[in-house]
């Protein structure tokens, strides 16, 4: 077999100046194609996107602050080494913001998780620099379930004043969202035109903007409908706003009095300190309590899994630390039992 030495030289030349040229490619240029690429290619939520842009320029802002490093527009991705990856996890693991609050050990585990994305994004383009399997993340801390027991959740429904419309409104979100198990920010996407009440189901896109179908129970339908019926206009949301300012001006579909994911949140504050539950509950407590109940009456956890819209199963197995009514039959039937009299 005969090779033109001369023309494998030439591309070996060709091929270290290419990547000599990407590893000396402007840090600060290539996570902002790495947010397109995700953007364009993966076709990753906007919210997604925003954290991972959020992570990667707090990474950047620490290579800047080196004293070696120069400023950020000179910056290459030459500076990501073993080292600088090693000193920004002490960074983050001793971080305290104004408020003398540190990063959780989760919070910690998404900035290493969106450095090590971008390296293999790296990898991919064929830009020379640390491998993304050099980065383990610790441990997380177990994760503490807040969920209410089925007493507590029948008052916190009750709390809602329903001669009013807000109280109606009010009402018909918390039996939704202990009805379906919905992520906070999935409530607040829903259309009026989305419910199917006679069905008692409608379809979401969830995080990962993977769908699934949604189940609605007899109690949410019920409200929902009653909810509805107060409503003396046309507009897209589900749920609006009573106060606060003027909608747009155009706005014709009703998108400024759409309720915000923290309005939500507000709500449901309110109404468990109404109820005086011993526990502070989010709208992902309602969620996990969901869940959990779900769990104690029998369902399985793949269900469960489909329910919530979990990726994996391992994210649904944090919900087994609800007594497993077959666990607690065996248990109440021979654990502690009085010896047989011989």
């Amino acid at each position: 077999m005969h090779f033109d030495i001369k023309l494998l030289l030439d591309e070996m030349v060709n091929v270290v100046q290419y990547r000599g040229i990407l590893y000396c490619m402007n840090l600060s240029q290539l996570i902002n194609e790495f947010l397109e690429y995700l953007e364009i290619e993966r076709n990753v939520s906007p919210l997604t996107i925003r954290n991972y842009g959020h992570y990667l320029n707090r990474f950047l802002d620490f290579l800047v602050s080196s004293p070696l490093a120069g400023p950020k527009e000179k910056l290459t991705v030459a500076a990501i080494t073993s080292e600088s990856i090693r000193q920004y996890r002490l960074y983050l693991s001793r971080f305290v913001d104004n408020h003398d609050i540190s990063l959780k050990r989760v919070t910690q585990n998404y900035h290493l998780i969106a450095i090590r994305s971008f390296l293999k994004y790296c990898t991919k383009r064929d830009v020379i620099t640390v491998s993304a399997d050099k980065i383990d993340l610790p441990k997380a801390e177990s994760r503490s379930i807040k969920f209410l027991e089925r007493e507590q959740i029948d008052r916190l429904l009750n709390q809602p004043e329903i001669s009013t419309n807000v109280g109606m409104r009010d009402k018909a979100i918390l039996e939704t969202l202990f009805s379906t198990g919905l992520r906070v920010s999935e409530l607040v996407k829903l259309d009026r035109d989305q419910i199917n009440l006679e069905r008692k189901e409608f379809g979401v896109i969830g995080k990962g903007r993977r769908s699934r179908l949604v189940f609605l129970s007899d109690g949410a339908v019920e409200w929902i409908s009653r909810y509805l019926k107060t409503r003396d206009d046309d507009l897209r949301p589900l749920f609006i706003r009573y106060s606060g300012k003027s909608p747009d001006e155009g706005d014709k579909n009703g998108e400024s009095l759409r309720l915000s994911a923290r309005s939500i949140e507000r709500l449901v504050e309110k109404y468990v300190r109404k109820a005086r539950l011993p526990i502070k509950i989010s709208p992902h407590g309602i969620r996990h309590s969901f869940a959990s109940d779900l769990l104690m009456n029998g369902a399985d956890l793949r269900s469960i899994q489909e329910m919530l819209g979990h990726k994996n199963i391992s994210t649904t197995q944090i919900y087994t630390h609800v007594t497993n009514p077959q666990l607690r039959a065996i248990h109440e039937k021979f654990h502690r039992k009085e010896p047989a009299l011989s």
